[in-house]
């Protein structure tokens, strides 16, 4: 059952009516915009939120109780996503930098129990001294931003970079072409 309509939709300007009917008609608008223009069309013409919802296609009319709201105060703009949708970044850079310090650190084997990271290794480790919630995947995400990736060694290394025997020692060699590469 919707809500009963308390905030009515408020008189459309001639070009906000023009504006609504071609986003309407138009083929290479997003179709969740083309639908919440004409719910607000449909409101105007005089039918009812739940009768309009209807037309457009949405279940019921509660959703069009919030978009009138929306459309009353923010104008065309509210035929977008409304803000605040989505994943907040929870990591700062500050933290990110602590996982890829972290990294960069020999694991000591007494303490780490291994001589080189596996990605659950360096969660565990991450966990009990610094980033108590760190989650495999934000690991992950952040190691390859940093242009690592998980290697037949079955350890992080950097993209297109690689140590090689040479007479004087282990040598780290860097591809200048790693980033044409990875396009």
């Amino acid at each position: 059952m919707s809500k009963p309509q308390k905030e009515p939709l408020r008189p459309l300007s001639e070009q906000e009516q023009q504006e609504l009917q071609r986003i309407v008609k138009a083929t290479s608008e997003r179709m969740d915009v083309i639908k919440r223009a004409r719910v607000l069309l449909a409101v105007a013409a005089g039918h009812s939120f739940s009768a309009a919802a209807t037309e457009a296609g949405f279940a019921c009319g509660d959703t069009v109780t919030k978009l009138v709201k929306r459309f009353n105060r923010q104008g065309l703009i509210a035929l977008l996503i409304a803000s605040g949708r989505g994943r907040k970044p929870t990591y700062t850079d500050e933290q990110r930098s602590q996982i890829l310090t972290e990294l960069h650190r020999e694991p000591i084997r007494k303490e780490d129990g291994t001589a080189t990271w596996s990605l659950s290794l360096l969660q565990q480790r991450l966990r009990a001294t610094s980033l108590p919630k760190v989650g495999a995947s934000t690991i992950s995400r952040t190691l390859h931003q940093a242009g690592y990736v998980f290697g037949q060694s079955r350890t992080w290394c950097q993209t297109g970079t690689v140590l090689r025997k040479r007479k004087e020692g282990v040598v780290s060699v860097h591809d200048p072409k790693t980033e044409e590469k990875k396009a």
